[in-house]
């Protein structure tokens, strides 16, 4: 009986994950079967760092703005947050998000203190405008 040669799908497979481990150490690169589970436990890291990414950023952003706003104490406020400040953001239907206000922030904080004054000032003139009805 003459020698079966056996076809190229299996092996072009297999060369295929080992492109994707080869910059892995030791056994993690020669092996196939702990390279496939090397390769299945790097991509579900990959998926779960880039939500942890976002969150992350968003985190960041949140405290460069608060620490901003607590420096400079709004005129005739003891305090101003940046829970207030965003709080009052969304009352003035003002579409800046957190990561554009946090680049304000780092780059002209004059201007994120203007846009705190005016949001301020903006509160105080409805606070009146609304005992006057009652």
């Amino acid at each position: 009986m003459t020698r079966i040669r056996r076809g190229y799908i299996a092996r072009r497979r297999r060369t295929k994950i080992r492109l994707f481990a080869s910059s892995f150490r030791g056994a993690h690169s020669r092996l196939t079967r702990t390279i496939t589970q090397q390769k299945i436990k790097a991509l579900v890291s990959a998926h779960r760092d880039r939500d942890s990414k976002k969150i992350n950023f968003r985190r960041l952003w949140i405290i460069r703005i608060n620490a901003i706003i607590r420096e400079r104490v709004v005129e005739r406020a003891l305090s101003y947050s940046y829970s207030r400040l965003i709080h009052d953001l969304y009352k003035r239907q003002l579409l800046l998000n957190r990561k554009i206000l946090a680049q304000i922030a780092i780059s002209n904080r004059n201007c994120l203190y203007m846009i705190s004054n005016e949001l301020y000032k903006y509160k105080e003139v409805d606070c009146k405008e609304s005992s006057g009805i009652i």
